[in-house]
């Protein structure tokens, strides 16, 4: 009778966290914008590179806002952009770093100046968003890596 590898439980690898598309909204001043759908993928190329993300699974929203509605920072122009990232928690800081800079990138090949780009990645446990009908994320499958 041939013999079966029993492993114990310190010695298995822990099961792979999977992910779902940050919610992602890039909010700006209006009247600079003349093609809003390619400043979305923009951001959103510049996350699945830097994610590891499925292209189909997008959640992105840009809000322009009117100039009396959107102060802007001394020294910044007209295309200053804010970008909040909301994902699950879980990445190292290398994955962390690599959304800003893919994103800056993306941006300043629109003309956006990379001084004039603020993001910020929120990061929430999976058990705190719920999909699919009601069900926590910690409890389904997505279908990707969180720890990238």
């Amino acid at each position: 009778m041939p013999r079966r590898s029993i492993r114990c439980s310190r010695c298995r690898r822990p099961p792979r966290r999977r992910a779902r598309m940050p919610n992602t909204l890039i909010a700006t001043r209006a009247g600079w914008i003349t093609d809003p759908k390619t400043i979305i993928d923009a951001v959103q190329s510049a996350l699945r590179e830097a994610l590891k993300i499925p292209e189909a699974d997008r959640t992105l929203r840009l809000i322009e806002h009117p100039v009396s509605h959107f102060a802007v920072p001394p020294g910044r122009g007209e295309k200053y952009t804010l970008i909040e990232v909301t994902m699950f928690s879980g990445r190292s800081m290398d994955a962390k770093r690599r959304p800003y800079q893919t994103i800056v990138r993306n941006l300043a090949t629109l003309g956006v100046p990379p001084f004039d780009i603020k993001i910020t990645l929120i990061e929430t446990p999976p058990e705190n968003w719920g999909l699919r009908g009601g069900m926590p994320a910690s409890e389904i499958d997505l279908g990707f890596k969180i720890d990238v």
